[in-house]
């Protein structure tokens, strides 16, 4: 007789099975022929121009950062307008306080330029020659 502990782990090495013989099914039925095509950095179906190594800007990062906060934040909107009018008071007041925390939070991030989309300007290496007083012949 298995305990409750014991059907969670006949699950998860069913489970670890299934997948273990999905992975190896795969491995036998997948084509095997590789060309240079197939190993060149995806672009939108444009030849590649460079390397993939290269730096990204952290601004996508922040802005994506600061979507997920916002985001999971108003998700916690919907439920409460559901039953907004069986809470009263009380729960409206919490909510109105909630937002005034989200829109302070909306307002450090505009004031500090997290949400500026502007690029910054490009520095261009450039050759300083001096000028000599020698003349090629």
């Amino acid at each position: 007789m298995l305990t409750d502990f014991g059907r969670v782990l006949l699950f998860f090495i069913i489970a670890a099975v299934f997948v273990a013989a999905g992975l190896f099914v795969a491995y036998l039925l997948r084509p095997k022929k590789w060309y240079p095509d197939k190993l060149t950095t995806y672009e939108c179906g444009e030849e590649p121009v460079g390397s993939s190594w290269i730096k990204y800007n952290i601004r996508f990062y922040v802005v994506a950062l600061i979507f997920l906060i916002f985001e999971v934040e108003t998700v916690f909107l919907f439920p409460w307008a559901i039953v907004f009018k069986d809470l009263g008071l009380f729960a409206f007041i919490e909510m109105v306080i909630f937002l005034v925390i989200l829109l302070v939070g909306y307002a450090y991030v505009w004031v500090n330029g997290d949400l500026d989309w502007d690029k910054p300007e490009p520095q261009i290496p450039s050759l300083k020659f001096q000028k000599t007083d020698v003349t090629i012949l």
